[in-house]
C-alpha cells in the first residue's frame, strides 16, 4: 500500500529508548573530563541533540580521578605503569577511563584485562595478564602518576 493512503495518525513515530544504566563507576582523568566538555560544546553547536544528551549523561556520571591524589607506590586509576615481559621487553601503559582508551598509544581502560591484572600491585610485583591467546607473566618495573 502506498504511504499516500495512510492516515496521518497511523504513521510510525521514532521510539527512543533510554540507554542502560552503567554497571560500574564512570572514572575519567582530568584530561578526559575536559575532552567530554569540548565534545558536548561541539555537539550543542552542531545542534546534535542526541549526542549532546549522551555526552551530558557521561559528564553527570563522571568521577574525575586526579593522579596527584593517588598513592605513588600502588597501581591505581591514572597510573603510568612500565612492565617487563619474559623476553625482557619493556612497555609503558597508562590506565584511563573507558572512553579515553587508545591501546595503540599505550592508554588502556581500567576495565581491560591488562589493567585489572595491574591494579593494586606495586613495583617489583609479578602479575599474570590473562589473554585468550595465552597468559603472559609481567613484572612491574615502575609506577608514575605524571601525565
Amino acid at each position: 500500500m502506498s504511504r499516500a493512503f495512510v492516515k496521518e495518525d497511523e504513521r510510525e513515530t521514532e521510539v527512543v529508548t533510554k540507554r542502560p544504566q552503567r554497571q560500574h563507576p564512570y572514572y575519567v582523568t582530568p584530561e578526559g573530563y575536559e575532552r567530554l566538555g569540548e565534545q558536548l560544546a561541539a555537539a550543542q553547536a552542531g545542534e546534535d541533540a542526541r549526542a549532546a544528551e549522551q555526552l551530558q549523561e557521561r559528564i553527570d556520571a563522571a568521577i574525575v580521578v586526579r593522579p596527584e591524589e593517588q598513592p605513588v607506590d600502588v597501581v591505581r586509576f591514572g597510573a603510568g605503569v612500565t612492565v617487563e615481559s619474559p623476553d625482557k621487553k619493556r612497555t609503558t601503559y597508562r590506565i584511563v577511563g573507558e572512553d579515553e582508551a587508545e591501546p595503540l598509544k599505550g592508554r588502556i581502560s581500567w576495565l581491560s584485562p591488562l589493567a585489572q591484572a595491574l591494579l593494586e600491585h606495586r613495583k617489583g610485583d609479578r602479575v599474570v595478564w590473562q589473554r585468550p591467546a595465552g597468559n603472559v607473566p609481567l613484572k612491574i618495573v615502575s609506577i608514575s602518576y605524571s601525565g
